[in-house]
């Protein structure tokens, strides 16, 4: 968790990163119409975009999102990976609460599917509250993805769980996907408890 001084550092990045002004979307045939005399660039372009440059990639047909959120995972050394179904009923998730040991490092790898277009500036907030209070916000940013017909996924940097008999206890977490475009991708909540063990 952060302390209250990374929390206002964070605050304060917020604040600087929402003047940011994103270009204007293109679709895939635009990207690829446009500098076609640059011939590395046109190259750059067919590695990036792979199958997108000759065919429309649907996962979901009749589903018009870009981007399909399909897990959440929770990353530990020498633990079994913890996942979230982010496919099906989101109001239950709270009744599957994760267990973090205090004190250690881990990470949360978000998997997804991008679908349509090519999809910029997609970023992973993740708010934790404490008897209803905010105690920690982190916003990730995940980068710009090309459609795909495989999963695709995004892991944050090591985190650590704080420590000491007043951090034990239960939290829950509020989940962003987002862009710079200001889509909500997934919105969903969670819940973990710091405890003394794993078990």
């Amino acid at each position: 968790m952060s302390s209250t001084e990374e929390v206002h550092e964070q605050e304060h990045h917020d604040e600087v990163a929402s003047s940011y002004v994103p270009p204007p979307p293109k679709s895939i045939g635009e990207l690829v119409a446009a500098d076609q005399e640059d011939e590395s660039l046109r190259k750059y372009k067919e590695t990036l975009l792979g199958n997108a440059i000759a065919e429309n990639i649907v996962i979901e047909p009749g589903n018009p999102k870009k981007v399909l959120v399909k897990k959440l995972v929770l990353v530990s050394e020498g633990q079994t990976e913890k996942t979230l179904d982010l496919s099906g009923d989101l109001s239950q998730l709270k009744q599957t609460v994760f267990t973090i040991k205090e004190g250690v490092q881990y990470r949360i790898r978000i998997e997804f599917f991008v679908q349509h277009e090519i999809v910029t500036g997609l970023k992973y907030i993740q708010k934790t509250y404490r008897k209803g209070i905010q105690v920690d916000k982190m916003t990730h940013m995940v980068g710009s993805y090309a459609p795909k017909k495989d999963l695709q996924s995004y892991t944050t940097p090591l985190e650590d769980a704080p420590s000491g008999l007043l951090y034990r206890g239960h939290y829950t977490v509020s989940s962003l996907f987002t862009d710079d475009d200001q889509n909500e991708h997934l919105k969903w909540e969670w819940s973990f408890e710091i405890k003394k063990d794993w078990n």
